[in-house]
């Protein structure tokens, strides 16, 4: 399938899977959104990168438990070019899927103590593709490990996960393009946390945290650094402003610290675009 068609093509697939799990879930939220900024980095890129990302979003609470889903859609501008003999900016799809058992559901009797509400055991995957002109990622990565939810207004959980990560870049300069075949990174394990809290009657701070460990040799053999992404939304509640159900429709600000992206780091990069701070706008819509 042609790169260009794969937004379409994502978009569809992910539309009916988010349909067919609503349908079983005691509760769902679907949200499509745009964001956008000026400020995005990729490693070994010294310019900033202005960047356009179209999200679908859905979770879903069930009898025993819960999923997230994911599919981001970023298409950059120049300074991120596609390939040599263009100027057009790269493309990429990055999908996270997230499910998550709660055991005091699956036994029958919750599990509360102190501030913790509930343990649960957490099992998922990233998956992702670019065409960029330097390295053209094919992320394959598969995560479980434990979760703990907090009593919070709100919600907020963190998990402490096992990374099975892999990739298969393709990029036209040495030493990316004398990788072959898809190359494993060594086990590693991720703190991360999501939220979602209620600040005001119509404001509300959410966002997700991730903390991860090297992920030893890279496909080139440099060392990986420890990674650490945050990425956090103060999200403004306007449809129910203007009289509207509320959370349908949602406007705000939200700002991404990445150090170490993708665990490159200074020495390997130079200095370039291993770290992102990024403020960017935000606009959702809710089904």
């Amino acid at each position: 399938m042609h790169l260009r068609r794969l937004p379409a093509a994502c978009l569809l697939a992910a539309t009916s899977l988010a349909g067919s799990a609503a349908q079983a879930a005691d509760w769902s939220d679907t949200a499509i959104s745009w964001r956008t900024g000026e400020r995005f980095r990729e490693p070994f890129n010294s310019e900033n990168v202005g960047k356009h990302v179209f999200a679908l979003t859905h979770a879903s609470g069930y009898q025993y438990g819960g999923n997230f889903f994911n599919l981001d859609m970023l298409v950059s501008d120049s300074k991120d070019p596609a390939s040599l003999n263009q100027t057009d900016g790269a493309q990429e799809a990055y999908v996270v899927y997230r499910h998550t058992l709660d055991i005091g559901k699956l036994r029958g009797a919750p599990i509360k103590f102190g501030p913790v509400s509930g343990l649960g055991a957490t099992v998922g995957f990233d998956w992702n593709t670019k065409n960029d002109v330097g390295y053209n990622s094919r992320k394959q990565m598969l995560v479980a490990g434990p979760t703990v939810m907090w009593q919070v207004p709100g919600f907020l959980s963190t998990s402490l996960l096992l990374l099975r990560e892999s990739n298969a870049p393709s990029g036209a300069f040495p030493p990316v393009s004398n990788v072959r075949g898809r190359y494993v990174y060594d086990l590693h394990p991720m703190l991360t946390a999501s939220w979602g809290i209620p600040v005001a009657q119509l404001w509300a701070f959410e966002g997700y945290a991730n903390f991860i460990a090297s992920k030893g040799k890279s496909e080139t053999g440099a060392d990986t650094g420890a990674e650490t992404n945050i990425d956090m939304q103060l999200m403004f509640d306007a449809g129910a402003a203007m009289g509207y159900k509320k959370r349908t429709f949602r406007v705000g600000l939200e700002y991404q610290y990445w150090n170490n992206k993708f665990g490159n780091t200074a020495a390997t990069t130079r200095g370039r675009g291993y770290r992102a701070k990024t403020p960017m706008v935000r606009v959702a819509y809710h089904f």
